[in-house]
């Protein structure tokens, strides 16, 4: 989006201009002869999209666009004054719809993270893409271009095509510019791209006679992307769809009638999933929101449990340190005296000693406490401790714009191991390197986890990131407790994490290398059973 918004105002609107003229001329399938009204108007998606993100200083453009287009690409064979006075119907029709979501009042989010704002966008499209078709062809018949028997079919077909325009590649055009989640190739994704083509194979290429009814085998995969990738993913699928459908519909020989038939469910089809995208995207935001909530409470506990044991640890070592200050003094004024007081010396000298052990005792205390404790010792899948880990630290790599990547072979050994524990390890290395890679300010920040196995009785999991590395001022004081460069932190981190591996019988390893740093601990396999 930044980048778009640093070319001149003019460079922009040019090939804006260019671009609605090669999306209407590829569009340009089954028109009505002479006037050149299609059942797909891509064209009028890309119109929307300009004035929502860039603003109403775009508008004008809006008339200029259809105007070239009909003129001179298309060469309607239409008088000149329906050509002008169409183009400023189009660009008066979508320049007003557009400039109403841009109201400040209205609070329109063009990233379209709410139902509410993809509600507006569909229902300022249904109204002006209708009143914009009426109006049109109400031009046309003036003029006589459009018998009056067939004002009412030629409208409710640019009514359509303009229609289905706005509701497959406005969203799609909106979500790729202002959102930096992108879909990740996969296995999954590509079963969907599939199962799309096989559809259309299916509606196409079957009977005539069922070939309405089977189209509605199109809700299959636009609802499997909806459900699993959000509007992310259903966004370019219906483009995908839609496309494809006007492909195989050219091919296939289908009429105009039907054609527009088929548009209108595209139309539903569309909305659908358009619909259980949005909703799929905010119980994403509503569980990223609650995930956050849960996180910042157990960030309070665990500060005010902190700050209790801190008081607590004060109040405990401060007597033993003040009575081993006072039995020293005794002592050393007794064996100042002449002659010494050997007696009194020995005596202050034990009750010394006693006040250290006791001293120890409560340091001792505080390494149980960082050491967290008694291991619940399970059998746990290294995979799944990775895929649960990633998962607590998703939103926060969103936010940063970093990747975050997993690396483990499918046959990886189970391991025995405190899941929660290795969890919260991994949880806090992965922040770790999310903070270092942000504080270098590197615009392509990724963090990779891996898992390995290390022998016949190891699995070696390690985090790594092309930050900028420890520094070696503290790269060998690292893993020592209250050893920090975060101005908030209290550098225990590391060393927690060494003492889990450690607690699990293995060890800790901190690099750091010119391509950013890495942290790998050891644990043990399952024993087979």
């Amino acid at each position: 989006m930044a980048a778009l918004l640093s070319h001149p105002p003019v460079l922009i609107g040019l090939a804006y201009v260019a671009s609605y003229a090669l999306l209407d001329w590829l569009s340009f399938i089954s028109p009505i002869a002479t006037v050149g009204v299609t059942p797909w108007n891509p064209a009028t998606g890309v119109s929307f999209a300009l004035v929502l993100l860039l603003g109403r200083e775009y508008v004008p453009w809006l008339f200029i666009a259809p105007l070239v287009t009909n003129a001179l690409v298309l060469d309607l064979p239409l008088p000149v004054i329906v050509h002008v006075l169409g183009a400023l119907i189009v660009g008066a029709g979508y320049g007003i719809a557009t400039s109403i979501l841009n109201m400040p009042s209205v609070a329109f989010d063009r990233t379209l993270s709410t139902k509410r704002s993809l509600v507006l966008l569909i229902a300022v499209a249904l109204v002006s893409t209708g009143a914009v078709a009426l109006t049109y062809v109400g031009l046309l018949a003036a003029f006589g271009l459009v018998p009056s028997g067939d004002f009412l079919m030629t409208a409710t077909q640019l009514w359509i095509g303009d229609m289905i325009g706005v509701t497959v590649l406005t969203p799609f055009l909106l979500i790729v510019s202002t959102r930096r989640r992108v879909l990740v190739p996969s296995f999954e994704l590509a079963a969907v791209i599939i199962v799309l083509a096989l559809t259309l194979a299916a509606v196409f290429g079957l009977s005539d006679t069922f070939r309405v009814k089977q189209f509605y085998l199109f809700f299959l995969p636009v609802m499997w992307m909806a459900v699993r990738f959000g509007l992310e993913g259903v966004a370019p699928g219906l483009v995908i769809a839609q496309i494809g459908l006007m492909t195989a519909m050219h091919y296939a020989g289908v009429n105009a009638s039907d054609i527009t038939a088929y548009q209108a469910l595209m139309i539903v089809l569309s909305l659908t999933g358009l619909t259980i995208g949005a909703v799929v995207n905010e119980q994403q935001k509503t569980q990223a929101q609650l995930r956050q909530n849960q996180e910042a409470l157990e960030r309070a506990a665990r500060l005010d449990t902190m700050g209790a044991f801190a008081a607590a640890l004060a109040h405990e070592i401060n007597q033993p340190l003040t009575a081993i200050s006072n039995y020293t003094r005794l002592a050393k004024m007794a064996v100042e005296k002449q002659p010494p007081d050997n007696e009194a010396a020995r005596e202050a000298a034990k009750n010394a000693v006693a006040q250290v052990d006791r001293a120890a005792e409560v340091v001792r205390r505080l390494r149980d406490l960082i050491r967290l404790g008694h291991n619940e010792m399970r059998v746990n899948s290294v995979t799944d401790l990775i895929r649960e880990a990633i998962s607590h630290c998703q939103l926060d790599a969103q936010a940063k714009n970093l990747t975050l990547e997993t690396r483990a072979p499918r046959m990886l050994p189970n391991v025995m191991c405190d899941g929660l524990q290795i969890q919260q390890v991994l949880i806090n290395l992965i922040r770790n390197a999310a903070e270092s890679i942000t504080s270098g300010a590197r615009p392509d920040g990724r963090i990779i986890v891996e898992a390995e196995l290390s022998g016949t009785s190891r699995v070696v999991v390690t985090v790594r990131d092309n930050g900028p590395g420890f520094d070696p001022d503290i790269l060998e004081r690292a893993l020592t407790p209250f050893t920090t460069t975060k101005e908030e932190g209290f550098g225990l981190g590391l060393a927690l994490a060494r003492s889990t591996a450690e607690s699990h019988g293995g060890q800790l390893l901190v690099e750091s290398t010119g391509g950013g740093a890495s942290v790998s601990f050891t644990l043990p396999t399952a024993n087979p059973k």
